[in-house]
């Protein structure tokens, strides 16, 4: 296993604001991102934010990819992903220079991740010429427009939190719409943006009948899948 450390001390830049931050938050696998990868032992996936190495591991010993390289900001999630992962990037994403050559990676995941950084667009960009043509690309963040937000913000509220749309350690906030816009502008083609939860029985047939016109109401968080070009 190869581990990379960025050159920045442990409580340098945004890491500080995560110590208080439950164990759980670093844990938990998307089994629903793991089960998109297509089934190759042979694949290379990146996950940046990859916690403590969870959906990593689902996905190797699944057999959706051979190697799995995870970049993630605090050293205590990164030391249990260690023993999972193939490789594991201490550091701020915003903030680490990579080593990786060109069309290295079949796939990417960023759950939960983006919303956290400064300039997510630019890392957007950044990564592309690490992914190959036509890999796999996942992703979610919370929805600023979920109806219930909006009532918060109809009523003057905005009070920050420990986790969920509101959580204070983010930086950025989406719709549904401005997701894929960015994911667009940075050279991703999107396939689809769809609620990470799918919607009740009741709320799905207002879809149906809507065509999808008010779906952004109703996503808690938005799952994004696209390509890269």
């Amino acid at each position: 296993m190869t581990v990379e450390i960025a050159t920045a001390t442990p409580e340098d830049g945004p890491v500080r604001f995560y110590r208080a931050k439950e164990s759980r938050y670093f844990s938990g696998a998307r089994a629903d991102f793991v089960a998109r990868l297509p089934e190759d032992k042979s694949a290379r996936v990146l996950e940046i934010g990859c916690g403590t190495g969870a959906t990593g591991a689902l996905a190797l010993c699944s057999g959706r990819a051979g190697h799995y390289t995870g970049v993630e900001l605090f050293e205590g999630a990164a030391a249990e992903a260690r023993q999972h992962l193939s490789d594991v990037i201490v550091g701020d994403v915003e903030r680490l220079a990579f080593s990786w050559q060109p069309c290295t990676f079949d796939g990417m995941i960023l759950s939960e991740v983006l919303e956290h950084l400064i300039e997510p667009w630019a890392v957007l960009r950044r990564l592309h010429p690490y992914l190959r043509p036509g890999a796999l690309v996942l992703a979610s963040s919370p929805n600023i427009a979920h109806w219930r937000v909006l009532r918060e913000l109809w009523q003057g509220r905005f009070q920050l939190a420990d986790q969920g749309v509101f959580d204070r350690t983010h930086m950025r906030w989406f719709t549904p719409e401005s997701y894929a816009t960015m994911f667009e502008r940075a050279g991703y083609e999107v396939v689809r943006v769809y609620p990470v939860t799918p919607f009740a029985p009741r709320t799905a047939l207002l879809s149906r009948w809507t065509q999808g016109r008010f779906d952004h109401l109703f996503m808690t968080q938005i799952s994004l899948e696209a390509r890269r070009r």
